[in-house]
């Protein structure tokens, strides 16, 4: 049984509040949302009249504690269902909701605390609560009430999670209807690469314009499926996982641990997938991997079949019509060959393999294409809400390599520096700031100064060279890309992380890290026998790596070329904290925290 009310009122569909009545009403039985409880075989799925009651239950429960609108509220766990039935619930109740990367240093969570004013925050257990429990306390932060779904304690300040749905009923999940299209939908907090996390305010406008277009953008199958993998804190995650499942009445899977989607992917067989480049980067060596152990006759079959589809994408990229024989060799060698490999991994439905946040080594995506997975390079920031330019599937709609053009509702243009300009209905509305106002960043003319540096080919095609701020300027006066110089030297398979350096020296010097599945797969077929940290002094592995240092060399300019290097132990993420949560390296970080070795590298 189902409270969704009557449809006598004529909806608009200009805010979320919505779009979930509308799904509810017209689409009560399909399903929403589903997860896994820890430890459980099975998985739970509420439909979409299910979510409707749940976050109607929620939203008396969040405006019990006091919650108002225009209040910002701070949710703090990973992809589970109370985060995304709590987020729906605050935005019902009038609030601001605002995800907090769960792998935020407690002075982060401090800043996001008292820069939001928020005083609400809903977290995962009561070990999460711990730091929140001194902002309750904290006469600088105005937080009240602390969530936990997990563990709760009312001796510490608790309010458990569970109570929230106890609540009676007061009227508040009307509170909605007073909604616009220009009230805030949600402060997405950066993570902080340079300094500390600004919050970008993002309306109901520009949630449902990006989705919208997007939507339009791409076909795929009605209902369709989508494993909410990445943080929700991401503005990647929260369009794909939060806002266009209510615009496409998807059905979500909830993956709380994110090195755990490739076991999720196979049961799901999504029609989308975003990767950012580390998890395509590391899906193509599982598979490489797995071709290094097939019998020869086998690998050679596979090797003929990804032949076919190299030059079948190759003929769709450039506008060329595909001969009709090498359709039909590409059709046939990917439901014999491909298919059957892709259906292991979960990918062999996908219509758009995807990738954004950073640039993604082209021997990646060229890897992909010759399994038929053409992956599509998205760009944007958290200001574009997501996407602002995208390769899309169809011949001559889409460049390996480059992120696409513009979509539907994005204008853009290129600064006589090569910074990329923004301007459309998908921007957001500015920064938040201390006080609670919002600071617009566009200038009067409405473009947004992205920070990103490009180029534009005769096509129309945009390729991101660097950010602005991150061009290393030599000593000599030359402007180099990072990113260019460590995707060359990840080409090679046992490079899998690398970071340039060199601002104002003479030249540039490296640091790599072997890539942790690849490498010892090599070390055994050179028949070494060491394992673990050991591979990174073995003389043949260092051998190795210095011919792939001059062969990245032989394809750079001499500005761009790596003069001396260190090979490192340990990959680097977001626990040791070189990488965001969005995989994004952190430069200054890894810079501070490897100075002393960077700095041996230019001592003679």
């Amino acid at each position: 049984m189902t409270s969704v009310p009557g449809t006598a009122d004529a909806p608009t569909y200009r805010t979320l509040p919505e779009l979930l009545l509308r799904n509810a009403r017209e689409y009560p039985d399909r399903p929403a949302l589903s997860w896994r409880a820890p430890g459980a075989a099975d998985w739970t799925t509420l439909t979409w009249a299910r979510v409707h009651d749940t976050v109607t239950a929620l939203t008396e429960g969040y405006a019990a504690l006091g919650v108002r609108p225009g209040d910002h509220a701070l949710i703090m766990m990973g992809n589970r269902p109370e985060h995304w039935l709590s987020d729906l619930a605050l935005v019902h109740t009038g609030a601001v909701p605002s995800t907090v990367y769960s792998t935020s240093a407690p002075e982060q969570v401090t800043h996001i605390a008292r820069h939001s004013r928020a005083r609400l925050a809903v977290v995962e257990s009561a070990e999460t609560a711990a730091h929140w429990e001194t902002l309750l306390k904290d006469p600088d932060t105005p937080l009240e009430h602390l969530v936990v779904v997990e563990g709760a304690d009312p001796d510490r300040g608790h309010t458990p999670y569970a109570a929230l749905t106890a609540t009676a009923p007061a009227g508040a999940a009307d509170r909605w209807r007073d909604l616009t299209p220009d009230s805030l939908a949600t402060v997405v907090y950066t993570s902080g690469t340079t300094g500390d996390p600004k919050g970008v305010a993002i309306s109901h406008r520009s949630v449902l314009a990006q989705a919208n277009a997007l939507d339009r953008a791409i076909e795929v199958p009605e209902n369709p499926a989508h494993v909410c993998y990445l943080p929700l804190a991401h503005i990647a995650e929260r369009l794909l996982g939060l806002y266009m499942p209510l615009v496409r009445v998807s059905h979500v899977w909830m993956c709380a641990d994110p090195t755990a989607v490739a076991g999720v992917l196979p049961h799901v067989r999504p029609p989308h997938f975003l990767g950012v480049p580390r998890v395509w980067e590391k899906f193509a060596g599982a598979v490489q991997a797995v071709l290094a152990g097939l019998p020869e006759e086998q690998r050679q079959a596979v090797d003929r079949a990804r032949a076919v589809a190299t030059a079948y994408v190759e003929h769709l990229e450039r506008d060329g019509e595909v001969p009709a024989d090498l359709e039909q060799r590409y059709r046939g060698a990917r439901s014999a060959v491909l298919e059957p490999l892709l259906a292991k991994l979960g990918l062999d439905r996908v219509v758009l393999p995807s990738s954004a946040s950073a640039p993604m080594p082209l021997d990646v995506v060229r890897f992909w294409a010759s399994l038929g997975i053409v992956v599509m390079d998205a760009w944007g920031l958290t200001e574009s809400v997501g996407v602002a330019t995208m390769n899309v599937p169809g011949t001559g709609s889409f460049r390996l390599g480059s992120v696409g053009r513009p979509i539907e509702g994005v204008q853009m243009r290129l600064g006589e520096d090569g910074e990329v300009f923004l301007r459309g209905e998908t921007l957001f509305d500015g920064y938040l700031q201390p006080d609670g106002s919002v600071r617009p960043e566009t200038d009067e003319e409405g473009w947004f100064a992205t920070g990103d540096v490009g180029r534009v080919d005769e096509d129309g095609f945009l390729w991101i060279t660097d950010r602005k701020k991150e061009l290393i300027v030599t000593s000599g006066g030359k402007n180099v890309s990072p990113a260019l110089v460590e995707n060359t030297l990840k080409e090679h398979p046992l490079v899998g992380q690398a970071f340039a350096h060199g601002d104002h020296r003479p030249y540039l010097v490296a640091l790599l890290v072997l890539d942790p599945e690849l490498t010892p797969l090599w070390a055994a077929s050179q028949g070494i026998e060491v394992q673990g940290e050991e591979l990174a002094e073995h003389p043949e592995v260092l051998a190795e790596v210095d011919r792939a240092v001059q062969t990245a060399n032989a394809r750079l300019s001499r500005a761009e070329q790596v003069k001396r290097y260190r090979v490192l132990t340990g990959e680097w993420g977001p626990d040791t904290g070189e990488l965001t949560p969005s995989l994004k390296l952190r430069r200054r970080v890894v810079a501070d925290r490897y100075a002393d070795q960077l700095n041996a590298l230019y001592q003679d």
